[in-house]
């Protein structure tokens, strides 16, 4: 019942201002704002009384509660007569017009103020008099009622009809085609009830179309059928357009118009050309165009207000030109806010009155989905383009209403005095001229004047005041004297700049309500053409003074976008607490940006926030509802932290593909017609990085730090993922994992140039686990050694001519089951799809085979610190399977004849090779010879794993030692020996004790903090000289791992070497190694005549194990002369050659044979490169040997240069 409470003083006044034998001046226009103002606010009641269902239904409920309790009480006839009342209020449409119709026109005369009213909406209208679009947008909803109200009868509509022409109605209405929006609601929650409060300003509340709204009561006032109101459906079309088809079913009062067949033929005229008339799209363009150049003569300025303020400028023309152009262009920037404001407004309103139909096409989702209508009207209701606009057109009126608002104290003074310019021009020069010339013999007149010049007039800043005011009228034939005035910066206070304008009305219209004409028409008081001119500009540049004066308050109005964010009445209808975020508009322009890449906009990715802003701070000073404020503030919650997560993985997967490009091999890219798409585009994120304070809800949020602590969170995740996908993988994949971790060290380095994150050493270390400092392991040397024990020594053989291993066809022990760790991340590997199939493709070449780029990886990965933990891990291994072969050999030992001689080179090969096969009884001993061969395969690929180590981290050496040999003075002899080139300090040390002595001996040096400082520099280098020179003549690690392994030999020794009796070397022995291994081998190579597929299960890996045990145990000579294969093979060239004298031997000799004795060839090949390799790498000085002199004194061994390698003696593939 409170709004009649607000009908009576809009009654009372209208038929105050009208009575005719009024004694009080007015109205003024600040009365008209007023009286428009509450009659738009009783529109929009009325309005939701109609629409929102849950007035009467709470009603309702209450009334049942009541009744049942009201037994109880006493004198309940006056509570029943009012909850009467109310019900038949709230049950009664249109009831506060109604109302209103009903006490305005108590009064005859009350049609005049309406008129006037009306006439005052339609030149504002058409002078784009109001500066604020709230102002506009609210006369465009009144002036229609108002209409509505001065037409109740024929005489009424014909005395407006001849006051303000029908068309000029007509064609505002028909140049703003504004549409209907529905109600937004602002609820309170009490005890599970929603109760209607006061609807925020801010929202495209209700139509604009009041004539389908105002149909009952036009029915009630009996003027629906007047000729003289046919205008009214006509006109009303024009703003209806499109909205009332689809608000039929909101607002049931709309269906019969858009039933009507005079609307649907409008409709279908005008929904070609008016449809994109309410879409930012189709004015972006525009848009864009003007903030540019507004932001640029903006700037341009301030600049010169800035100088004008830091330089003492004498030329006071200039002076006034700035601070008149800064005037015009804050003028300019409220004109262009409120327009582009307003834009945003109409299409809300829009997008509220044609929502989507058909939503799962819009997002192609599940159809038979239901949606919420206020998804149909928001979420499917934007496309990509329009929400990119919206988001852009958002941004604009931010970034301009934050660049004036941040040069309020700036360009305040220059305001203010060029307002007090104006304002004294006009009372004091141009009133003073009307004065002596139109008004001279008015006297009513000249007293409105009089008093407008007492009321505003600065004279202390007057150099020629006239000592009386009214002495013009006196002066007539005498020449005016000029009035000079200093501008200062003390602008007209709001109630001046009100009087003002009211004094300026009463001077024109004369408080006649009746006048005929314009608002500000001369019709009747006698007021030239000109002087009208001048007071009708300066009374519109009055109500441009109160906006200025009031900058701050105007600014927030005009960059208010909370409306965007309000829903109630759709929470209501759809009967949900709250709706999910992606139904929410600002987040839905956020996210737009993320999911589209929309890298344009991504600077204001967080200007929607500003909408939060801008709703929770209606929420509370406005509507005064926590509990709004609540709703907001957990929304913002929630988007903010999505945000954040989405942000960081943009900006993480943006710097990783620029690694990746970095990083990636320039011929490969080459090598594609479409290789720009491995070019990574520069995106400004450095801008985004950059900021430290976001304001959000009253909060200051330093965005920088933020994303500064979750990338190091995403930095450790990603390792993480590296390091569990590793540990899914074999030993092959280490140069992939390598290759990964070197793009995320690049992507750290790039990212850590504008933010200050954790150090990328320590996030390795961290996630490896390796933080301890008493500890040599880690978690990726820990899976490597894993992997080599459990997979890569038993189930990959080496290939010694490729210095490869590979996977065995058939491994002897089968691998632990892998999971295949998955991501639906990209950025985790190499920032995009496009590079991760780039680089997929890459280290593919790599995934199959072991080798020396594998090695690099590993000393790469592993460090220093934690390789002698692996060496020793493999040594011990080599020890462990030295063991089990011990065990294994003295059974195979046992098989064997105690006394084994030549082959009898008479027998033949056919012989021969019988006589071997009697020799070798192992047929039962297939078992424990099977171990045997895998140990010694285990050991050989141990032993070669070392050597490829040895070989990396030699020229890993050589590289530093290139670093740093000239600064330790050193350098390579022609024997290949290090040798200092100069005996005495290195140069290092040589030139920090000269810079020390020199500093010393200068008398004018009295800083004695240097010469400390230079001294102790010198030292420091001595220091670090000797630390490299003991670097530089660092050790073999593969010579440690063979004396390592002739150290665990030594224990064996007596078993596996039987030493001769007399000094000479004993062919019949049969207990010793190389008897073992040569059965071995003879067999191996044996199966792989015959066909076998066993060369690809133990590879070469088996002859590295073999012979170097052989070595050790100084058997080498032994074995190169009764190994069964060599005898073999010695029988066949001597075959050879008695066949090149004696042609009657058989020259097929070799027939059947020649597979075997391809492969001894190549056993021998191979078994003589491991020989050479290990006598120059492992010298045996020490230990007897197996020759005699002819004197009978034993001969030493002595050092052997190692033979060509295996690479150039062995054959080539096809040869």
């Amino acid at each position: 019942m409170e709004c009649f409470l607000r009908i009576y003083p809009l009654a009372v006044d209208m038929q105050r201002f009208s009575r005719p034998e009024r004694l009080i001046n007015g109205p003024t226009t600040t009365h008209f704002w007023s009286m428009l103002k509450l009659l738009d606010v009783l529109v929009q009641l009325d309005h939701l009384k109609n629409a929102k269902a849950s007035i009467p239904n709470d009603f309702s409920w209450y009334k049942r509660t009541f009744t049942q309790i009201s037994i109880q009480w006493q004198e309940t006839d006056s509570m029943r007569e009012e909850m009467d009342d109310l019900q038949i209020f709230l049950s009664t449409r249109w009831a506060i017009l109604l109302n209103l119709h009903a006490e305005m026109f108590r009064a005859n005369t009350v049609e005049d103020i309406l008129q006037v009213l009306i006439v005052f909406c339609v030149e504002s209208l058409e002078l784009d008099f109001p500066l604020l679009f709230p102002e506009r947008h609210m006369l465009l909803r009144v002036l229609p009622v108002l209409v509505v109200l001065a037409t109740s009868s024929e005489k009424d509509a014909e005395s407006l009809y001849k006051r303000v022409k029908i068309n000029r109605i007509i064609s505002i209405f028909k140049g703003k085609q504004l549409m209907m929006g529905h109600a937004i609601l602002a609820r309170v929650g009490t005890s599970g009830k929603d109760r209607l409060t006061f609807p925020q300003p801010g929202v495209p509340l209700l139509a604009l179309v009041p004539f389908p709204c105002l149909r009952l009561p036009l029915l009630r006032w009996g003027c629906l059928s007047s000729p003289t109101v046919g205008f009214i459906t006509w006109g009303c079309l024009s703003l209806l357009e499109y909205g009332c088809t689809h608000l039929g079913a909101t607002f049931p009062c709309l269906g019969f118009l858009s039933s009507s067949s005079t609307f649907s033929e409008f409709s279908r005229q005008n929904l070609a050309t008016n449809f994109g008339h309410y879409l930012i799209v189709n004015h972006i363009g525009a848009i864009r165009a003007e903030h540019d150049d507004f932001s640029v003569r903006f700037a341009a300025a301030v600049n010169q207000v800035i100088i004008l303020k830091s330089t003492d400028v004498s030329d006071n023309q200039w002076s006034k030109e700035v601070k008149g152009n800064i005037y015009d262009l804050v003028i300019e920037g409220f004109q262009l806010l409120s327009r582009w404001t307003g834009r945003v407004w109409e299409q809300c309103a829009w997008k509220f009155s044609h929502p989507s139909k058909d939503p799962v096409n819009s997002d192609s989702l599940i159809s038979g989905t239901t949606f919420f209508d206020y998804e149909k009207v928001v979420r499917f209701n934007y496309s990509i383009d329009e929400r990119r606009a919206l988001l852009e057109l958002v941004s604009y009126i931010k970034n301009v209403g934050s660049m004036m608002q941040h040069c309020d104290t700036l360009v305040a003074d220059a305001l203010w005095e060029t307002i007090h310019g104006e304002v004294q021009d006009f009372v004091q020069v141009k009133l003073d001229t009307m004065l002596r010339t139109s008004f001279r013999k008015k006297k009513e007149l000249s007293r409105i004047l009089s008093d407008m010049r007492t009321l505003s007039a600065d004279w202390m800043a007057n150099t020629g005041k006239q000592e009386d005011g009214h002495a013009a009228l006196h002066l007539e034939r005498e020449e005016p004297k000029p009035n000079t005035f200093f501008p200062r910066p003390v602008a007209p206070t709001a109630a001046q700049v009100h009087c003002l304008q009211f004094l300026i009305g009463e001077l024109v219209s004369g408080g006649n309500l009746r006048k005929q004409g314009s608002f500000l028409g001369n019709s009747g008081a006698g007021i030239a053409v000109d002087d009208l001119n001048q007071l009708e500009t300066f009374f519109y540049k009055l109500s441009f003074f109160l906006h200025i004066l009031d900058y701050t308050a105007t600014i927030g109005t005009l960059t208010d976008l909370g409306f965007l964010w309000f829903r109630e009445f759709y929470l209501e209808s759809s009967h949900v607490i709250q709706f999910p975020i992606e139904c929410s508009l600002p987040w839905m322009l956020v996210d737009n940006v993320i999911e589209t890449q929309g890298l344009a906009l991504l600077e204001s990715i967080l200007m929607p926030f500003d909408i939060y802003n801008d709703s929770a701070q209606h929420a509370l000073t406005v509507l005064k509802q926590r509990f709004l404020y609540d709703e907001i503030e957990a929304e913002v919650d929630l988007c903010f932290d999505q945000l954040l997560c989405k942000l960081n993985e943009i900006i993480f997967a943006h710097y990783k593909s620029c690694a990746a490009s970095d990083l990636l091999d320039q011929s490969f890219v080459t090598s594609f017609d479409d290789g720009n798409k491995y070019f990574v585009k520069p995106v400004r994120f450095n801008e985004i990085l950059k900021l430290r304070r976001v304001k959000l809800l009253g909060r200051t949020i330093d965005l920088r730090s933020l994303l500064t602590q979750r990338l190091n969170k995403l930095f450790r995740e990603n390792l993480e993922f590296l390091f569990s996908q590793f540990e899914n993988q074999d030993l092959c994949a280490v140069v992939e994992l390598q290759q990964l971790l070197d793009i995320l060290k690049h992507t750290h380095q790039l990212l850590s140039k504008e933010l200050e994150l954790d150090s990328f050493n320590l996030m390795l270390n961290e996630m490896q686990e390796n933080l301890s400092l008493i500890s040599y392991s880690s978690r990726l040397a820990s899976q490597i050694w894993n992997e080599m024990e459990s997979d890569f020594f038993p189930n990959f053989i080496l290939c010694n001519t490729t210095q490869r291993f590979v996977r065995s066809v058939k491994g002897n022990r089968q691998a632990s089951q892998r999971t295949l760790v998955s991501s639906t991340k990209p950025y985790f590997l190499y920032g995009s799809h496009d590079f991760n199939a780039a680089y997929s493709s890459l280290v593919g070449l790599y995934s199959q085979f072991f080798g020396i780029p594998h090695m690099f990886a590993v000393v790469q990965l592993i460090g220093p610190r934690s390789l002698p933990w692996i060496i020793r891990a493999i040594l011990d291994h080599i020890a462990l399977k030295l063991n089990a072969i011990m065990h294994k050999v003295i059974g195979l030992q046992d098989a064997l004849p105690k006394s084994i001689g030549l082959l009898p080179f008479d027998a033949g090969l056919t012989g021969c090779k019988k006589f071997i096969q009697e020799l070798l009884t192992w047929e039962t001993k297939s078992e424990p010879k099977a171990e045997v061969v895998q140990s010694l395969k285990e050991v050989g690929s141990a032993l070669y794993w070392m050597s490829l180590l040895d070989l990396v981290l030699r020229e890993i050496d050589d590289v530093q030692f290139l670093q740093v040999a000239p600064w330790l003075g050193v350098m390579i002899g022609s024997d290949g020996q290090i040798k200092e080139a100069d005996v005495g300090n290195s140069p290092l040390v040589t030139l920090f004790r000269s810079i020390n002595e020199a500093i010393v001996s200068n008398a004018t040096c009295q800083n004695r903090q240097n010469i400390t400082l230079f001294h102790v520099m010198s030292k420091q280098a001595e220091a670090a000289g000797h630390i490299y020179k003991t670097d530089v003549n660092s050790g073999s690690v593969l010579e440690y791992a063979l004396a390592f392994t002739s150290a665990a030999l030594d224990k064996y020794y007596s078993k596996l070497s039987a030493p001769p009796k007399t000094g000479f070397i004993d062919i019949t022995s049969s207990k010793d190694f190389y008897r073992i291994f040569s059965g071995l081998q003879f067999e191996y190579l044996e199966v792989i005549a015959n066909g076998s597929s066993k060369k690809h299960i133990w590879g070469d890996s088996v002859a590295w194990g073999g012979c170097t045990i052989i070595y050790l145990l100084a058997q080498q000579l032994h074995f190169e002369l009764f190994d069964f294969s060599y005898q073999l093979l010695n029988i066949a060239e001597v075959e050879s050659t008695a066949l090149s004298f004696d042609r009657t031997k058989n020259p097929n000799y070799l027939q059947g044979h020649e597979s075997l004795m391809e492969g001894i060839k190549k056993a021998r090949r191979l078994n003589n490169h491991v020989f050479s390799m290990l006598r120059a790498r492992c010298p045996l000085e020490d230990k007897v040997a197996c020759a005699i002199k002819q004197n009978g004194a034993p001969q030493h061994r002595v050092t052997y240069v190692n033979t060509l390698s295996a690479f150039e003696t062995l054959p080539q593939k096809n040869a």
